[in-house]
């Protein structure tokens, strides 16, 4: 498997930056997570979007997903359609302003979906809307992105000895509090260590915040940590 992250702001996109999107190749698929603002555009540097196998959306707030408004445009010009899973539980109201047929909207829940040799579960976490984390396996790897998510309960034993976790860190220690919709970047990297993960990356860093300031905090709980970037590819 192969992660090239396309956007890695929230809730809004850095200077000539983008929100939440990655692109994962795994056995001749490749399924896009997450569409956020400007996530389109670094999509077609490297592909033809007709050509993705599937759309995940982790959750409906609009720094995850707008970029998809935009996308039907692309996909209605050059008469395509994309399967696009959102979690079962989400609202029909921000699904109904995808107009017209380039979309074909399938609600996933715990049950495990195969594509070819690739599987994909899934976990709710806790957000202020339905979210859900993703893990992805294939060829003897696993792979588990986060979503946005409050805090890491329930998430250890679904990330269990994973080979990549790309984890939620949009906050500073002394940012955080009970109630906030977003881990801090020691809360992702004890999830790390838990769960046994070779590698973290750390991603959701708001443009206001430094982000040497959020990975450092990070790495004083698990070493092998790094942050998310436009263009950063890890091979798994």
């Amino acid at each position: 498997m192969k992660l090239i992250v396309l956007g890695c702001s929230g809730p809004y996109p850095a200077a000539g930056g983008a929100t939440s999107g990655y692109l994962l190749e795994a056995d001749r698929k490749r399924f896009l997570l997450d569409c956020g603002s400007g996530v389109l555009s670094q999509l077609r540097k490297r592909m033809d979007p007709c050509d993705l196998s599937a759309v995940f959306l982790t959750h409906t707030h609009w720094d995850h997903m707008c970029d998809l408004f935009v996308l039907q445009y692309e996909l209605e010009k050059n008469r395509c359609s994309l399967p696009l899973y959102v979690p079962e539980e989400t609202d029909a109201a921000p699904l109904a302003l995808l107009s017209g047929n380039a979309f074909h909207i399938i609600r996933y829940g715990r049950e495990t979906l195969e594509f070819d040799n690739v599987s994909v579960d899934s976990c709710p976490v806790s957000h202020p809307v339905p979210c859900r984390a993703l893990r992805f396996t294939a060829a003897g790897k696993s792979f588990v992105y986060t979503g946005d998510a409050a805090t890491s309960e329930g998430l250890e034993s679904f990330c269990r000895d994973i080979d990549l976790l790309l984890a939620d860190s949009a906050f500073l220690a002394d940012e955080w509090h009970p109630g906030v919709p977003h881990m801090h970047a020691a809360m992702a990297a004890k999830l790390a260590a838990d769960c046994r993960a070779d590698k973290l990356v750390v991603t959701h860093f708001p443009p206001h915040t430094a982000r040497e300031r959020i990975v450092g905090e990070a790495r004083e709980v698990f070493a092998n940590t790094v942050p998310a970037e436009i263009g950063l590819q890890i091979m798994l």
